[in-house]
C-alpha cells in the first residue's frame, strides 16, 4: 500500500504514523464503532465543562455550540454503523485518554486550563487522522463523509484554544500547551495493538 502524509497540525508535536493509516484503513468497521464512541465523549467532556464553569459565559456559549455538533456527528456515525450492520457495542479504550486526563492538575485556574488544552489536543488529533482517513480510505462514501467532518474538527479544537487564551496568559497557555503536546505524543509513539482513533 503505497501511502503518504500530508496533513501538518501546528499544536501537535508529531504527526500521525503511517502505520495508525494502515491499520485504520485494515479495521474500518472497528473505527467507525469507536468513532461514535469518541463523539458521545466529546460531547460529554464540553458538558461537563459547562456544569463546572456555569459563570464563564464565553465559554458556556461555545461549549455548547461544540456539544451540540458533537452529538450530530455521533448520530451521524450511528447512522453509518447501522448501514454496515455495525451493533453498537463496548470497546475496550486505548491509554490516550487517561493519560492526557491524567495531566489535568487538580487546583485553579491550572486546572481550567490543562482541561480547555487537552480538549484542543484531543480535537487536534482528530482532525488530522478523520483528515487522514478521508484521504485514504477505499470507500468513496466512507471517504467523503471523513472528509466533511474536518472543518468542524479544527473549529473544536480553536475554540478549545481560543477559550485558555481567553481566561489564561498566552505566555502561560503556550508554555503549558508545549508540555502537554509533548505528551500527547509519546502516548501516541507505541501503537495499540487494535484499531482506534486516538491509538
Amino acid at each position: 500500500m503505497s501511502l503518504s502524509i500530508t496533513t501538518k497540525i501546528n499544536i501537535l508535536q508529531q504527526p500521525t504514523s503511517m502505520a495508525w493509516v494502515e491499520q485504520a484503513i485494515s479495521n474500518l468497521d472497528t473505527i467507525l464503532l469507536d468513532h461514535s464512541h469518541c463523539e458521545r465523549k466529546a460531547a460529554g467532556v464540553a458538558i461537563n465543562l459547562m456544569f463546572r464553569y456555569p459563570s464563564y459565559q464565553k465559554l458556556v456559549r461555545q461549549l455548547t455550540a461544540i456539544a451540540k455538533e458533537e452529538l450530530e456527528h455521533f448520530e451521524q456515525v450511528n447512522q453509518w454503523l447501522e448501514k454496515r450492520n455495525i451493533p453498537l457495542a463496548p470497546l475496550n479504550s486505548p491509554p490516550y485518554g487517561a493519560k492526557l486526563k491524567a495531566q489535568i492538575r487538580h487546583q485553579e485556574p491550572e486546572r481550567l486550563l490543562d482541561s480547555l488544552l487537552v480538549s484542543a489536543l484531543i480535537e487536534a488529533r482528530s482532525h488530522e487522522r478523520l483528515g487522514l482517513l478521508g484521504q485514504h480510505c477505499p470507500e468513496p462514501e466512507l471517504a467523503k463523509f471523513y472528509r466533511g467532518l474536518m472543518a468542524s474538527e479544527a473549529r473544536h479544537y480553536g475554540m478549545y484554544w481560543l477559550l485558555a487564551n481567553e481566561y489564561c496568559d498566552k505566555e502561560i497557555v503556550d508554555q503549558r500547551l508545549s508540555e502537554i503536546a509533548k505528551v500527547e505524543s509519546e502516548i501516541l509513539a507505541t501503537l495499540y495493538p487494535q484499531a482506534r482513533i486516538h491509538s
